[in-house]
């Protein structure tokens, strides 16, 4: 019988690290999805204020609509998408999940990293640019081109950012293509001599 609890002591793993009690890898876990499900529908609402944006007739709402668009993104967007990375990169930490141990978590990893520098140097300038031009501008913003550049990259980006999302959330739950075989790449080779 002795023997017996000492061959169960020795299949067992030991732990390194820290480890999440249940209930804190739940909180961690809500705080993701929460951070990320409001990461997804402010951007979702950034898309669809900047489409009715082009149909305006009033210079003052335009302006207003896109500084609505520009404080969304700055106190909304930038700190729901950077708590979803953090939360994302804490799971992996302190989870049977790790960084590079499942092709979906690599894939979201990747895709998130891809959307927060996509919005940090392409989709921020514009909404910035596109609210600065309608301030000076008002109505008249609608005939410079370099204002409706800048409207029609943030729909198509934010469109592109709104897929992206969806995609990763699907992954998620569905957690496709399995684990990688991490192993057999670490086994020493053997010379045939």
């Amino acid at each position: 019988m002795a023997k017996q609890s000492l061959v169960t002591k020795e299949k067992k793993k030991p732990t390194s690290g820290i480890r999440l009690t249940g209930d804190q890898k739940s909180w961690l876990i809500s705080l993701h999805v929460i951070s990320g499900a409001i990461w997804f529908g402010t951007v979702l609402s950034m898309v669809v204020m900047v489409v009715h944006n082009l149909n305006t007739t009033n210079g003052d709402e335009l302006y207003a609509i896109n500084s609505v668009v520009k404080l969304l993104d700055d106190w909304v967007v930038i700190p729901a998408a950077n708590i979803t990375l953090l939360t994302g990169l804490l799971i992996c930490w302190f989870t049977i999940w790790g960084f590079f141990k499942f092709y979906w978590v690599i894939t979201k990893l990747v895709m998130t990293v891809t959307l927060i520098t996509f919005g940090t140097f392409w989709l921020g300038p514009w909404t910035n640019a596109m609210t600065a031009i309608s301030d000076s501008e008002r109505l008249q913003a609608l005939n410079n081109p370099l204002f409706m550049f800048d409207t029609k990259a943030l729909i198509i980006g934010g469109l592109i950012q709104i897929t992206t999302l969806i995609f990763i959330f699907i992954i998620s739950f569905l957690k496709p293509w399995g684990r990688r075989d991490i192993k057999a790449k670490n086994k020493p080779k053997t010379s045939a001599t």
